[in-house]
């Protein structure tokens, strides 16, 4: 297939549940966790959940990086601009995540911090060429999709000696929050989040490649199937997840051939291992702290790195008390378990970053209509 409205064919599609139902166990139940938000939106949106058998569940993932970044970052980013005066760059959905004191970066831009909303780490950059004059910081996250782009404006910057130039870094990684599930109480078998295996992401498979996921298939014994975000991309990687627990087989199969190989983008990881290093470990909303699952600026280029430049100290902050984001990044809960979602919170009024982000679970189930399942409570 050479199109995209061929990945998207209703009949294909229906042929394909045909074959899934006919496949499953009659006495099987599958629980299968979609990794990334670009899955989650795509089941959503396509109504995917519909077509499976009753067997087969799907559960959503962490793979959303607006939502997976804690509140503290938010706070720090915030207190930059108030307090330091400088410009703050960033990506649109990180703009509306709430923080702490009511606040977010859009409600800080209203008190008078300079932070300005762009599509590329480019952007940031040009603005301090531009600017000179301008400390600039380009707030950077997400996971191994965006972190090429950031390594090469910090690479560019410091050929061009830009000295109003840095970045705070928030850049995570995938394999360390898919090991972190596998070895949470709830994935075994006695609590509530069962997982018989995973739909890999897609774009984050294209530059790490697919051989990173065999260590999860062959230790916890789970099958992962790295798949497109098109409907026939998921719905054939769920019946593949499908034949490998019949066949009880836990082995990494890609989907997604057209894109991801499995050793990956060899030119983006030279490029990611030049300007990185691991960081000891890192907070993640709903996951916790985790050891070496995300990155910072390597000493060579420590003129850029805003945490050295500006000593950026991190504080750990709570989430909302009433917003189950964090279990739903884990899986233990759904957006309709929470009691704010579809009342209280909307994507015009989010408590919560995962109805902020473009990727976020919550976004998905209430902008494809998924809110209308939510039980109408009468006074």
């Amino acid at each position: 297939m050479k199109y995209v409205d061929e990945f998207r064919d209703g009949a294909i599609a229906q042929g394909i549940a045909t074959a899934i139902a006919r496949e499953v166990q009659p006495e099987r139940r599958y629980a299968f966790m979609e990794f990334c938000g670009g899955h989650t939106h795509a089941i959503s949106r396509y109504g995917i959940a519909d077509l499976l058998p009753p067997q087969v569940r799907m559960i959503h993932g962490p793979g959303c990086p607006v939502c997976v970044l804690p509140v503290g970052r938010i706070d720090q980013v915030i207190r930059l601009a108030l307090d330091e005066g400088v410009t703050v760059c960033s990506y649109g959905d990180t703009l509306r995540v709430p923080a702490s004191e009511g606040l977010s970066m859009l409600r800080a831009r209203a008190q008078g911090a300079d932070i300005r909303m762009i599509y590329s780490a480019a952007d940031a950059l040009a603005l301090a060429q531009k600017e000179p004059d301008r400390q600039v910081v380009f707030f950077a996250i997400g996971f191994e999709t965006t972190t090429p782009p950031t390594a090469l404006v910090i690479r560019q910057a410091a050929k061009l000696g830009l000295a109003n130039f840095s970045v705070l870094c928030c850049h995570v990684l995938t394999p360390p929050a898919i090991a972190a599930i596998l070895a949470a109480p709830e994935a075994g078998g006695a609590g509530s989040v069962p997982l018989d295996g995973f739909v890999g992401p897609a774009h984050v498979s294209t530059v790490i490649g697919s051989r990173p996921y065999a260590a999860f298939a062959a230790e916890y014994r789970k099958p992962v199937v790295i798949a497109g975000f098109e409907p026939l991309d998921v719905m054939q990687a769920i019946r593949m997840l499908v034949r490998q627990v019949n066949e009880g087989r836990a082995e990494v199969e890609n989907e997604f051939t057209r894109a991801v190989t499995e050793e990956g983008n060899l030119k983006a990881q030279a490029l990611m291992a030049e300007v990185f290093e691991l960081r000891s470990e890192f907070e993640w909303r709903g996951l916790g702290v985790l050891p070496h699952s995300a990155l910072k600026i390597r000493p060579r280029f420590a003129a850029f790195d805003a945490e050295a430049r500006f000593g950026l100290g991190y504080r750990p902050v709570p989430d909302h008390k009433s917003c189950d984001c964090g279990a739903i990044l884990r899986g233990v809960k759904t957006p309709r378990d929470c009691k704010l979602f579809g009342t209280v919170c909307t994507p015009e009024t989010p408590m919560g970053s995962c109805m902020v982000s473009s990727e976020g679970a919550c976004a998905a189930h209430y902008t494809y209509g998924r809110f209308r399942d939510v039980p109408v409570k009468v006074a």
